[in-house]
């Protein structure tokens, strides 16, 4: 049970690791109440398209009225690729979101606890590309890097400045970094209907490895 405040379903949903131990709905009761004493919405984020996964919760969550909302994949590759895509000059590397971060960030208005969220994991950085005096940053990104995996999120390039190559620039620093880490594998997530992020990702070695989806209760 995951809640941070509305900031992002995948951390106000719940995940299921395994049998409940109890009925399905007896535990989607439990879901319900937590949430409700939280003032936020319930939603169940499953997987699917891999060993394991859940098709069988996703139809007992559709026979039960729950509407999948957002579905995305999750994407994995080779680490070492991908930092020798780009040099990393002019990419400015830091350990918290500051402002500058923040104001190309496409969240805005982030609060004290969505700040906690950004700035959770084992090893986490915070990667720019300066932008004009004044200016937002003309690219950002965030990787956390735990263990032999670096996780890559919020990669997000200035409309006026894409097609540069910048968003290559910034996660090929932010590998490197991982490298240096120890880690030696990468993932990232996107949605299915990111047409331009998806074919930017199957150009850097990414491939799908599953889908997960938010299920939230139809009122």
């Amino acid at each position: 049970l995951r809640a941070a405040a509305g900031f992002t379903r995948r951390a106000n949903s719940v995940l299921p690791l395994g049998a409940p131990g109890v009925p399905l709905d007896e535990a989607l009761d439990v879901v319900r109440r937590w949430y409700g004493e939280r003032g936020l919405p319930a939603y169940v984020q499953t997987a699917t398209g891999a060993e394991g996964t859940q098709e069988l919760l996703c139809a007992e969550l559709e026979r039960r009225g729950w509407v999948r909302e957002v579905s995305a994949e999750l994407w994995i590759g080779a680490l070492a690729p991908l930092a020798d895509r780009a040099e990393a000059e002019g990419v400015l590397l830091a350990r918290e979101a500051d402002e500058a971060w923040l104001a190309r960030y496409q969240r805005k208005g982030v609060s004290e606890v969505a700040l906690k969220v950004l700035g959770s994991g084992a090893s986490v950085w915070f990667a720019s590309v300066p932008g004009e005096p004044g200016e937002a940053p003309a690219a950002i990104g965030r990787c956390v890097v735990d263990g032999r995996w670096a996780g890559f999120a919020a990669v997000e390039v200035d409309p006026a400045q894409r097609r540069r190559g910048l968003a290559t620039v910034v996660m090929a620093a932010l590998a490197r970094r991982a490298l240096e880490e120890g880690a030696s594998a990468a993932w990232l997530q996107v949605e299915e209907q990111n047409a331009g992020a998806r074919a930017l990702y199957a150009g850097m070695g990414f491939a799908a490895h599953h889908a997960y989806h938010h299920y939230r209760e139809h009122a």
